[in-house]
């Protein structure tokens, strides 16, 4: 017998394990009886009434029917409307090619920042980090980012300013920093004032105040990767007491 998704949620799973998913019925406002519809995240795939797990991690659940494995995936595939932190490569006419640690790179016009114009073009250099979101992304055409948001607003996009410090974590970590009310960030930003900017890719950029700092900020970071919120919790507190 297959035990029930929602008994799993908080707990570790593995690839190949099988769950049944009981929909819950809701009535609409006619009077009518529905199923709620099921969202399968990272890590699930859904198969008739039955939800695969095809990476393992933590089961998580977000209300009303939405189900994902947290994990320490760090391998990123880009998804349309993603924001992530790349590096210019290739300058080429009218086009930049842009690493986001995919399996290809990625192409933003000149065009695609605020502001731009055929006689006003943003100053792009190889080399510069930017933080873009996807435009385009699917296996059968090459990933287009961009710098603005659908109203032409930069929204916080755009070149990153030197000074700041450039790293890698899982992308469990990336999803727990941008949930709403992030323990993580709401910790660190009470123990250092900082700039930090979160790439879905993996990527995280930070600048403060001075370089020592910053790198401590990026440590802090790193290490929260696999600790638990009380272990978290402890080397915050050790670190404001300066005993690190």
């Amino acid at each position: 017998m297959f035990s029930s998704l929602k008994e799993k949620v908080g707990q570790v799973l593995l690839p190949g394990d099988e769950f049944l998913f009981e929909a819950e019925n809701t009535i609409s406002l006619t009077g009518h009886v529905k199923a709620e519809k099921v969202v399968c995240g990272p890590g699930l795939r859904r198969s008739g009434d039955r939800v695969l797990v095809c990476k393992s991690g933590v089961l998580r659940h977000k209300q009303p029917n939405m189900f994902w494995v947290d994990s320490q995936q760090r391998r990123y595939v880009p998804t349309k409307g993603e924001s992530v932190i790349g590096i210019v490569t290739v300058k080429s006419g009218d086009v930049f090619k842009v690493d986001f640690g995919g399996s290809e790179q990625a192409s933003l016009s000149y065009l695609a920042f605020e502001g731009a114009t055929k006689r006003n073009r943003p100053n792009v250099q190889v080399g510069d980090l930017v933080f873009a979101q996807f435009l385009i992304a699917n296996k059968d055409m090459e990933p287009e980012l961009v710098c603005i948001d659908s109203s032409g607003r930069a929204n916080g996009m755009g070149v990153l300013g030197g000074g700041g410090l450039l790293f890698r974590v899982s992308l469990g970590l990336v999803r727990r920093l941008l949930a709403p009310h992030s323990e993580v960030r709401s910790d660190l930003e009470k123990l250092f004032p900082c700039e930090l900017v979160v790439g879905m890719n993996g990527r995280l950029w930070v600048r403060s105040s001075s370089i020592q700092q910053t790198l401590i900020i990026a440590n802090l970071l790193q290490s929260c990767d696999t600790m638990t919120a009380p272990q978290r919790q402890e080397l915050f507190r050790r670190v404001k007491q300066g005993a690190l």
